[in-house]
């Protein structure tokens, strides 16, 4: 994950590549590294004197340049002009991954915020009430009205009007500090998988690490 080595070049004292890739695959499947990943939110959460399920969600999402492995399913973001995968993402105001869609870069951001919405309540026990829209892909009253039916208020978060230069948005800082977390992983950098399902895993995958080093300096292992 950090180096962003191909599954082929994983170390000869290891065992066949073939077998941790399948291993990985159904870790992958089982939802292992997602639940870590829900588990450490809560102790975080607990630690920084918040309830242990939030009560607001923030979206947002980025776009991963294509591979020769990834090419095949890619899409062109006329936005960013490259080819790619977007990564739809909800984290809650700490910044803690809550749910993850991958789609082609050609996919528009308000067609996914109903499925955002439900996973989020799933894993939140229907705790959250509020969801950011903070880069107004997710405008249009299709959006808000998919995010109703699932319990949350839909509020975008507006650049200012005749401002210039650099404008910090409330909440929008969060989810863009979580997408550079994500991106000091080199695996993360580009879309490297053949299968959309592996890059969304390896997303929580990432987000586990980083809550474990959180963790570990909260608990003071290791001290």
């Amino acid at each position: 994950m950090r180096t962003g080595s191909a599954w082929r070049y994983m170390p000869h004292d290891l065992p066949p590549w073939e077998a941790v890739y399948q291993q990985t695959r159904r870790w992958l499947e089982a939802g292992v590294f997602e639940e870590m990943v829900h588990d450490l939110r809560v102790l975080l959460r607990l630690s920084e004197g918040k309830a242990p399920d939030p009560r607001a969600t923030i979206l947002d999402s980025r776009t991963l340049q294509s591979t020769p492995e990834s090419g095949s399913r890619g899409g062109y973001d006329g936005a960013k002009r490259k080819k790619g995968t977007k990564v739809h993402a909800a984290v809650d105001t700490l910044g803690h991954l809550l749910a993850l869609h991958v789609t082609p870069a050609n996919e528009q951001e308000r067609e996914y915020v109903g499925e955002l919405a439900e996973t989020v309540q799933e894993v939140t026990g229907e705790s959250v009430e509020l969801a950011y829209d903070v880069d107004q892909g997710y405008t249009g009253e299709r959006p808000a009205t998919e995010a109703e039916s699932h319990g949350m208020r839909l509020e975008v978060v507006k650049y200012e009007e005749a401002k210039r230069g650099f404008v910090l948005l409330p909440r929008r800082w969060v989810v863009e500090r979580d997408f550079a977390w994500a991106s000091r992983f080199r695996r993360l950098t580009k879309d490297y998988e053949r299968l959309p399902a592996t890059l969304a895993g390896l997303h929580f995958v990432a987000f586990a690490c980083l809550f474990l080093q959180q963790a570990t300096g909260i608990l003071g292992v290791g001290s």
